[in-house]
């Protein structure tokens, strides 16, 4: 079938836009509610697409979502001219006196309970330079946040550093120590501060299901892996199930801990800190916007942070 797309108009960008929404979703039934609209409405764009590219871009029915070959490309050429659409729009608002636009971030997950941590501040001293840009926050996995900025979804990305990228620049940021955690009920836990290694070898593991410094310390230490989450918050859900063992940050555990479901295993050979950093793309350069906001990180975690002055009036 001969292609029939000439000019590329506002209509076949948003086109591209819900093709891919649903290609990331795995499915029509699944990017409903990530485009707030219905799965019939779906359908018809995608069938309008298909008909401005001339091509069928996915088989979609009773057996289930799939990708043509097409639509494989497609997909790709879409990543393409969306990342650069974004790239003009941020250079373009790089432009005005005043910093506009938005400013796309994405973290790691649980990291705000870290007293370390100062991206929330950060955020409001580059708010008093920037007060018309938009923040968009995404907290999602490390793997995701790693492509999402070198494909131009993210600015930048805040993540515990794990491997490094020669396509990218690293800002560290802070600290994070792990340690594993035991819930109630669990077999260990009347006696987590006694437990020799190789108990805790023994007991099924929750880790994070992607490459991280959780999952290179679980191979290390020959842990037994027996379930796996995307996030802190599916392990300490897994944990707090008193049937696996599991690594999470001391900050986050700590309410668990002093709540007594859950404790600490012995050994501090199982223990790891996590370094973090910000992370954006070398290339094309970080705009007068991100460069604003990277300046704003870096001058809260290189001083020392001090707890709000407590203020009485004068008698």
């Amino acid at each position: 079938m001969r292609a029939l797309l000439g000019n590329l108009t506002d209509t076949d960008i948003r086109l591209l836009r819900i093709f891919m929404a649903v290609v990331e979703a795995g499915g029509l039934s699944a990017a409903e509610l990530e485009l707030n609209i219905g799965r019939s409405t779906i359908s018809r764009h995608l069938k309008d697409l298909e008909l401005r590219l001339g091509m069928t871009l996915c088989r979609r029915g009773r057996a289930g979502f799939s990708m043509t070959q097409e639509g494989v490309q497609i997909y790709e050429y879409a990543q393409r001219l969306i990342t650069s659409i974004e790239e003009f729009r941020h250079q373009v608002n790089d432009m005005h006196h005043n910093l506009q636009g938005q400013l796309a971030i994405a973290m790691f997950d649980k990291t705000v309970t870290n007293p370390d941590c100062h991206v929330a501040q950060a955020i409001a001293t580059f708010l008093t330079q920037a007060p018309q840009v938009q923040i968009d926050i995404h907290v999602v996995p490390v793997n995701q946040i790693e492509k999402g900025v070198l494909d131009g979804r993210y600015q930048v990305g805040i993540i515990p550093t794990h491997r490094s990228s020669s396509s990218l620049k690293y800002l560290p940021l802070f600290n994070e120590q792990m340690h594993l955690y035991c819930g109630r009920g669990h077999p260990l836990f009347a006696r987590a501060h006694e437990v020799a290694d190789a108990e805790i070898r023994a007991q099924p593991y929750a880790g994070l299901s992607f490459h991280s410094p959780n999952m290179e310390s679980g191979r290390r230490h020959e842990l037994n892996k027996s379930s796996v989450a995307n996030d802190q918050e599916g392990i300490a859900t897994l944990i707090r199930s008193g049937v696996f063992i599991g690594y999470l940050p001391d900050h986050y555990a700590e309410s668990f801990v002093n709540r007594d479901e859950m404790r600490r295993l012995a050994g501090e050979s199982f223990d790891y800190c996590c370094e973090f950093a910000a992370l954006y793309r070398k290339s094309p350069s970080p705009t007068r916007l991100l460069q604003t906001f990277l300046a704003a990180l870096e001058q809260h975690h290189a001083e020392p942070q001090q707890p709000p002055s407590s203020q009485t009036s004068p008698s």
